[in-house]
């Protein structure tokens, strides 16, 4: 029998409800300020209120990290096949893709900003960036996961490598790459807002930063709240995509 759709969301979400009650019993007997922390009700209000300049800057935050989602996804898988590929590559692109995720996002945002511009190209370069390793680690784990002696059984009935790519390699790394994808959404979000906090002109992250010096308090929790929401949408979304990949090519 189908649970109604209250009760479903109750049981699921039953943690976060208690914890918006706790925070705002928490800043009524506090007594705090708005400018300090805003109730949660505060916050719901300033949503409802301008729905409209949440909704802009969400259209150019989504649009960057989808577009940064896929191309970090392409440019992860594609560096993970040419190191399937070759061995010398591997070595090549192992050590650098690991010193290069490394690096904190903060200090790659003024020296890639002073490459791009201070506009949406870097913020884009910082979702690809962030979006690209772990398609990449799991791409690389994925392409050599295929059945013990597949592989062989391919070059005994004459399999070229792009065969092997194409027939074996690749549809053994879809659920891997499906789990990266599920990881790197959420993350893209995330990416998203902190470039565009930094140095952005527009989006959510841009959104924060202005309203927090402003000390329009709720309006900045808003801008907080809006990409949770949309990060957590995502990453169930993902969670999707992934179970369809292992059910089709598990």
């Amino acid at each position: 029998m189908t649970r109604p759709l209250l009760v479903r969301l109750v049981e699921d979400y039953w943690g976060v409800v208690l914890l918006l009650c706790a925070w705002q019993l928490w800043v009524v007997i506090s007594r705090f300020n708005v400018i300090v922390m805003p109730t949660p009700t505060a916050v719901l209000r300033d949503l409802l209120s301008h729905p409209d300049v949440y909704l802009d800057n969400v259209g150019v935050t989504l649009a960057v990290a989808a577009f940064g989602l896929v191309a970090g996804m392409a440019v992860g898988t594609g560096l993970a096949v040419a190191a399937w590929f070759s061995a010398i590559t591997a070595g090549l692109l192992n050590p650098i893709t690991v010193l290069f995720s490394s690096v904190p996002v903060v200090a790659l945002i003024p020296v890639i900003a002073r490459l791009l511009g201070y506009d949406t190209s870097t913020v884009l370069a910082i979702v690809v960036i962030i979006t690209f390793f772990p398609s990449f680690v799991f791409a690389s784990s994925g392409l050599r996961s295929a059945p013990p002696g597949s592989e062989d059984l391919f070059r005994v009935l004459g399999a070229s490598r792009l065969d092997l790519l194409r027939h074996l390699a690749l549809p053994a790394a879809m659920p891997n790459l499906a789990i990266a994808f599920r990881l790197a959404s959420a993350h893209a979000i995330l990416a998203a807002m902190v470039a565009e906090f930094l140095m952005g002109t527009s989006g959510l992250g841009y959104l924060f930063a202005k309203t927090k010096s402003d000390f329009q308090t709720e309006q900045a929790f808003g801008a907080s709240a809006v990409a949770t929401a949309i990060s957590a949408a995502a990453f169930l979304l993902a969670g999707r995509v992934e179970r369809w990949a292992r059910e089709r090519y598990s």
